[in-house]
């Protein structure tokens, strides 16, 4: 398989590996977006969000917390953002992974989401609500 993270769980690419279990690795993101950028990605090669199951998604979500508060203490960010691209337009390596994002004061990262409050209407919420209950019961 050609996938560059499976590469990087097998140990054929290096790394900047910060923590490592039965079924994640976290590494430093290459890009580094800020000071701290790390991913967690799952051993295993699933696609994306979509693909992974409840065990591997608790599994994985067990180690966000252990990673972030690791960040804070040694970097005292502002914050944090925690980011999965999943399909179009952001995924670009389709194994899944996420993003944890330390924020600083003036960092320059621009993560943002549109404000369209007052643009919905009640009626829409509650359609759009009604349809994801519908299929979280299918």
């Amino acid at each position: 398989m050609n996938c560059v993270f499976c590469q990087i769980v097998s140990g054929e690419i290096p790394t900047y590996k910060i923590y490592e279990d039965e079924n994640v690795i976290a590494i430093l993101d290459i890009s580094q977006a800020t000071k701290g950028h790390t991913l967690i990605i799952a051993k295993e090669h699933y696609k994306n969000l979509y693909d992974i199951d409840d065990e591997l998604a608790g599994n994985i979500f067990r180690v966000v917390p252990k990673i972030a508060n690791a960040i804070k203490r040694a970097f005292n960010p502002i914050g944090l953002n925690v980011l999965v691209n999943t399909e179009k337009p952001l995924q670009t390596v389709f194994h899944f992974h996420m993003h944890l994002i330390p924020r600083y004061y003036l960092d320059g990262v621009d993560i943002d989401f549109i404000n369209n409050q007052g643009n919905t209407s009640k009626e829409q919420y509650e359609e759009i609500k009604n349809e994801i209950i519908k299929q979280l019961n299918e």
